[in-house]
C-alpha cells in the first residue's frame, strides 16, 4: 500500500468510527477493513476519483429516515459551486439533511457562507473536517476521557435529580474537537468520565454552547 492509500484508509476508518459513535449503522466488516484490502476495495467502487469513490451513506439505527452522507474531496480549494453540487446530491434520490465534507484543501469564504445559508434556509447541515483532523480518532487518545452525549430524556433526568438549570452546568464549546466528533449543536449535555487515583472514576457533565 502506498502512502496516499494508507492515509485514505486511516481517514475513512476514523469517519466510520465517528458515524458509529453517533448511532449510524456501520457494518463491523466495513469499519474493520484491513489496510491491505483497502486498495482493492477502492478500485472496485464507482467514481472518477479515488476520494469520490469513498462517499459514505448511512442511516441511523433508531430512525431510518435520519440519514447522513460523507463526501471526500481532492480539490485544493472548494468554492460555492462545490457546495451547490453537494446539496444537489443530498436532495436527489437519496434524501439527506446532514453531510460531512472531508477536505483535502480549503473552503473559500463564499463556500462557508453558502453552507450557512443552506442551514438557515433549508435545514441542510454540512459539517467540515480536514483530512489531517481525521488521521487519528481523537476519542481513542489515552489523554482524552470518555465522552457520552446524553439523550434529551437523560439530560432532563439529570437536571431534575440535581435541581439545576442546564445553564448552571460547566460548558463545552460546540467547536471543541470532541463536540465536533459527535456532531453536537448547542443544547445537549455531555457526560465525561475520567479515571481518578482517589475516587476510581470521576464524572462531570458539560453543556454544549
Amino acid at each position: 500500500m502506498d502512502d496516499d492509500h494508507a492515509r485514505l484508509w486511516r481517514i475513512r476508518r476514523t469517519v466510520l468510527a465517528m458515524l458509529k459513535e453517533r448511532g449510524y449503522v456501520i457494518q463491523d466488516e466495513e469499519h474493520n477493513m484491513p489496510a491491505e484490502r483497502f486498495t482493492a476495495w477502492l478500485a472496485q467502487q464507482n467514481g472518477d476519483d479515488e476520494r469520490e469513490r469513498m462517499t459514505v451513506y448511512a442511516t441511523h439505527k433508531d430512525d431510518a429516515s435520519e440519514t447522513i452522507m460523507v463526501f471526500f474531496n481532492k480539490e485544493p480549494s472548494l468554492g460555492v459551486q462545490h457546495i451547490k453540487s453537494i446539496t444537489q446530491k443530498m436532495s436527489g434520490e437519496i434524501k439527506s439533511q446532514r453531510a460531512i465534507l472531508v477536505l483535502h484543501g480549503k473552503l473559500t469564504n463564499p463556500a462557508k457562507s453558502a453552507m450557512e445559508a443552506s442551514r438557515v434556509m433549508s435545514g441542510v447541515i454540512i459539517e467540515e473536517f480536514t483530512e489531517d483532523e481525521l488521521l487519528v480518532n481523537i476519542t481513542e487518545h489515552e489523554l482524552v476521557p470518555k465522552h457520552e452525549p446524553l439523550s434529551s430524556a437523560a439530560k432532563q433526568e439529570l437536571l431534575t435529580r440535581y435541581k439545576l438549570r442546564d445553564t448552571q452546568l460547566p460548558k463545552i464549546q460546540k467547536d471543541d474537537a470532541i463536540a465536533r466528533f459527535y456532531g453536537l449543536e448547542k443544547g445537549p449535555v455531555v457526560k465525561i468520565t475520567r479515571d481518578s487515583e482517589t475516587a476510581g472514576r470521576y464524572v462531570t457533565y458539560r453543556l454544549v454552547v
